[in-house]
């Protein structure tokens, strides 16, 4: 079993600077055509100060973590055995290209289902701009198979 006692343990925050390159290539990967993904003029005429990141992409920014899932090494989690379970954004306010976003996780809870087969993580990330402006929040659920 996990060790509960670490439920409202927070991460070390990091920080990213979000690039249009990086914008684009996740919009297209992700099949997005809407061109203010892609041309900061038409961003700009839609109401953005630059290319805004397309849906999800707050997930890859909280990947960008120095140790990769240090929930990882806190619960001495075996990478093969944890499955993304799940994941829900609240945007606040928009991220665009040249934003500077720092991402803030809290172990909010863990529990187990089946017995103790399987064990829930959930993890609280909050995302804050350069103006120390919350603009998204996040939720996501790993599930360990023990």
């Amino acid at each position: 079993m996990l060790d509960r006692s670490f439920i409202g343990h927070q991460f070390d925050p990091h920080t990213v600077e979000i690039e249009k390159g990086r914008l684009r290539f996740f919009a297209q990967t992700i099949g997005e055509t809407n061109p203010i993904y892609f041309d900061e003029s038409a961003a700009r005429d839609a109401g953005y100060k630059s290319i805004p990141v397309p849906p999800t992409f707050p997930f890859s920014i909280d990947l960008e973590s120095p140790d990769f899932l240090p929930v990882l090494g806190l619960l001495k989690m075996d990478l093969g055995r944890i499955l993304h379970g799940s994941q829900e954004f609240e945007y606040l306010q928009p991220i665009c290209a040249g934003d500077t976003i720092t991402c803030q996780t809290v172990l909010k809870d863990m529990f187990d289902k089946k017995g103790g087969a399987l064990e829930f993580v959930v993890l609280e990330t909050t995302f804050t701009n350069q103006d120390g402006e919350e603009v998204v929040k996040t939720t996501q659920s790993l599930v360990y198979r023990n």
